[in-house]
């Protein structure tokens, strides 16, 4: 081993420093890229040279090498944003996405998504992010493997024909008694109270229900109702209500609440195109207080036609369209994969990781505490600490400036070694 040997181990060492000062360069150059995350060098040592002495068998050094760049995948802290499709992890977990060209699954952290003209939901680069889809008609997440999310319908949603309905109403309990006798909607002295509300039919359009009681025993608590349909100018006779001593309805089913009392309506014609055998549960959910009669509640299920005009996603990760008739609709659950050794991942760019044989393959599952949670109208920062970088930048600085002075150094002893020909 020869003192040549010396300025070779300051070459490894100029070329690791200049390798690990490309490494804090790119973690710099990413302090604002979302999902960022920042990786650090390892150097070791290389393999030493024995030597013989009168001590005996030694070892000297041959320089360095570097080891290996690792990711540090450590929790980034997030930014509140005004997007309702923007997505954060708080965990260990990746999104996934997929290239519309290939079918290969990639990883990312980045969860700032938006929707393209297909109505995919994608990422900047217009890769699909992965989700399990609802089933349209049971509103259930369907069983199968992960696909893309995607908005089909962009213009009207359907509309739904009412089939259920409720009168939540206090009927006072001081109100004149009537007597038996039919309720005549165009007659206020056949009806203690009357309540309306609007239902539809199977085309969306608006109609309207009325419901009437009349106190026929006071002794008893009995009270009469009827219904009419469209402003009708009479009324169909409904079930009796008879309440007990403390104004409620019988408990029926034995679970300790009042039951309402309920009358089928139907099969409706409304006579302009819809559904002509429509039937409508009209709920009877009243009480019989002291206290003036008044409507507490109207529900229906039903709801017209309505445009889109949102969709975001919530912190369960499912993406929800919103109609302007105030429907909501539950198109896709976003998945998350995780895996066993992140830093076998290999990076593609764009914020983007590909597994390896290195990572391993990843658990994908819905959001939660094993995988990750998520957080809406945020994203996750680049976890990159600029002042640790900065001092590991000096220390690089003095370490490749300390391996350029063995060169030098060096070189002068060739220098003298030369000279003693002279």
């Amino acid at each position: 081993m020869g003192i040549q040997s010396a300025m070779y181990s300051g070459v490894s060492g100029l070329n690791t420093n200049a390798q690990a000062m490309s490494v804090i360069g790119n973690n710099l150059a990413n302090t604002n890229t979302i999902g960022f995350k920042g990786a650090r060098t390892v150097f070791s040592d290389l393999l030493s040279s024995t030597v013989f002495g009168s001590g005996g068998v030694s070892q000297v050094g041959r320089g360095v090498g570097l080891s290996t760049v690792d990711n540090i995948f450590s929790q980034g802290t997030f930014e509140t944003t005004s997007s309702d499709t923007d997505v954060a992890i708080e965990g260990e977990g990746f999104f996934i996405v997929k290239d519309p060209a290939n079918d290969t699954p990639m990883y990312t952290r980045a969860g700032a998504f938006r929707f393209d003209p297909n109505g995919y939901l994608v990422n900047p680069e217009g890769f699909r992010v992965q989700g399990l889809a609802f089933d349209p008609i049971t509103g259930e997440l369907a069983p199968g493997d992960p696909g893309d999310i995607q908005v089909r319908n962009t213009g009207l949603v359907d509309a739904k024909a009412t089939t259920d309905m409720t009168f939540t109403t206090n009927l006072d309990a001081n109100s004149p008694e009537l007597g038996a006798g039919a309720i005549d909607p165009t007659d206020e002295t056949t009806y203690n109270y009357t309540a309306s509300t609007q239902v539809y039919d199977s085309l969306g359009e608006v109609h309207l229900v009325s419901a009437y009681w009349r106190l026929t025993d006071a002794a008893n608590n009995t009270w009469a109702t009827a219904y009419s349909i469209d402003g009708g100018q009479t009324a169909t006779a409904g079930p009796d209500l008879q309440f007990d001593v403390n104004g409620k309805l019988p408990d029926n089913d034995g679970d300790g609440f009042p039951d309402p009392v309920t009358v089928n309506i139907g099969p409706i014609d409304w006579g302009n195109g819809s559904d002509p055998n429509q039937t409508i549960d009209l709920n009877f959910d009243c009480t019989q207080y002291d206290s003036d009669s008044k409507t507490i509640g109207q529900e229906q299920d039903g709801w017209g036609a309505g445009n889109l005009t949102n969709v975001a996603i919530n912190s369960e990760g499912t993406v929800v369209a919103t109609y302007s008739n105030g429907t909501k609709v539950n198109i896709a659950t976003l998945v998350l994969g995780k895996f066993k050794n992140p830093n076998g991942l290999e990076l593609s760019g764009s914020n983007l990781f590909t597994a390896t044989e290195n990572s391993g393959s990843p658990r994908v599952g819905l959001p939660g505490p094993e995988l990750g949670n998520l957080f809406t109208n945020s994203l996750e920062q680049s976890n990159v600490d600029m002042g640790q970088e900065f001092v590991k930048m000096i220390s690089t600085q003095r370490g490749f400036q300390a391996n350029s002075k063995i060169i030098s150094t060096v070189d002068e002893l060739l220098g003298e070694l030369i000279n003693l020909k002279r």
